[in-house]
């Protein structure tokens, strides 16, 4: 059994989590520990489970606390040497990862731990690096992609070979435009190193997804700048169009919370 779970997807915090018969995989660990230790309680889920985090990038709502967790439970930590150097800057992650649990990962180059066979892959953003992982494991094929600048051919390949996709729709368009948000932050934003928008994610999806694929989560969704019923519609209406959202296709698209977990899913082959 495969079983995912959103503890948090935005600027507040992210983390993801994955479980297979037992062993666990962190991605990305951006919120609180107490908050975090709270939910899996919540959620019935053993902290020993987990046997190792994942990094996408630097920045602090996705890293602030994966020292203090690396160092708490002696848990190795996987993610890019640049993302390390990041890390190391990064003055709200109070603790960082102890030399002895750092392991350094490859862009392209497949890693297996426990059950799961890991492979990064380059997305651009303005972090010193980052990384989406595409992670197979009992003939699934899990991709999480985050703060994505722009769409590449790496990006859309890994896309096609997924089953169960979380990628983000950070804004809409017309609300940042017209929000509160200094000119600085509005172009770092729509930068090719910044987020994606809806439309943008829309017709990704919709020039990309195969029939393989059954369910989609839109993630890092700004609080000031999108609504998660605009994001869900922009994908959907692109979908429909695309003839891949039928009542006789099983996909299925949520929007994930960004300070609240999600439910618990299981994923099957």
């Amino acid at each position: 059994m495969v079983n995912f779970i959103c503890f948090g997807s935005g600027s507040s915090g992210n983390c993801y989590y994955l479980n297979a018969d037992g062993y666990g995989l962190l991605i990305d660990l951006g919120i609180g520990l107490r908050k975090f230790r709270k939910y899996m309680s919540d959620y019935g889920l053993p902290m020993a489970q987990i046997k190792a985090i994942l990094a996408t990038h630097d920045h602090a709502d996705h890293v602030k606390s994966v020292g203090a967790f690396a160092q708490t439970f002696h848990l190795p930590v996987y993610t890019q040497a640049g993302t390390y150097v990041g890390m190391d800057r990064n003055r709200f992650m109070h603790k960082k990862v102890p030399g002895e649990l750092r392991h350094v990962i490859t862009d392209g180059e497949p890693f297996v731990l426990g059950p799961f066979t890991i492979t990064p892959f380059a997305v651009p953003h303005d972090s010193v690096a980052n990384c989406g992982y595409s992670i197979e494991v009992q003939d699934i094929r899990f991709c999480l992609m985050t703060d994505v600048g722009q769409v590449t051919d790496t990006v859309r390949q890994q896309l096609r070979d997924a089953d169960y996709v979380v990628v983000e729709a950070n804004y809409d368009a017309q609300m940042l435009e017209h929000g509160p948000y200094p000119r600085y932050l509005k172009d770092r934003i729509r930068s090719g190193t910044g987020h994606l928008d809806n439309a943008d994610t829309a017709r990704l999806l919709a020039e990309e997804l195969t029939p393989r694929t059954r369910h989609v989560w839109l993630c890092h969704l700004s609080e000031e700048n999108n609504h998660p019923t605009l994001a869900h519609r922009c994908v959907s209406d692109a979908l429909i169009a695309a003839g891949r959202l039928t009542d006789n296709d099983p996909l299925v698209v949520e929007t994930l919370k960004r300070c609240h977990p999600s439910c618990l899913y299981t994923l099957a082959e």
